[in-house]
């Protein structure tokens, strides 16, 4: 089952610091790397405006998917969970 995520920049979010600059970087992208090395990030990264975030993620349930992204050193303080949908893909180029 897949989830998309939307997801924001949390409270210790320095403004006009590139993301490889903030606090936790290094940490955060390797328990990032992992979720994409272990399959359940498939898809991920910023939306245009730079203050939110979609993942498309395999998982069981929402309450997976809340549970993984918990463990994210970011999490709550450089970025915050806003929402876990399911979601029915009924396209999927991936499989040509």
């Amino acid at each position: 089952m897949f989830h998309v995520t939307l997801g924001r920049r949390g409270p210790a979010w320095v403004p006009g610091r590139p993301v490889e600059e903030q606090s936790g970087w290094d940490e955060h992208a390797a328990f990032m790397d992992g979720l994409v090395e272990a399959g359940f990030v498939v898809l991920g990264g910023p939306l245009a405006d730079e203050h939110r975030v979609v993942l498309a993620v395999e998982a069981g349930s929402e309450d997976e998917v809340r549970a993984t992204l918990a463990r994210d050193p970011w999490h709550g303080s450089h970025l915050v969970v806003d929402a876990v949908e399911p979601w029915t893909i009924r396209l999927d180029g991936r499989r040509r």
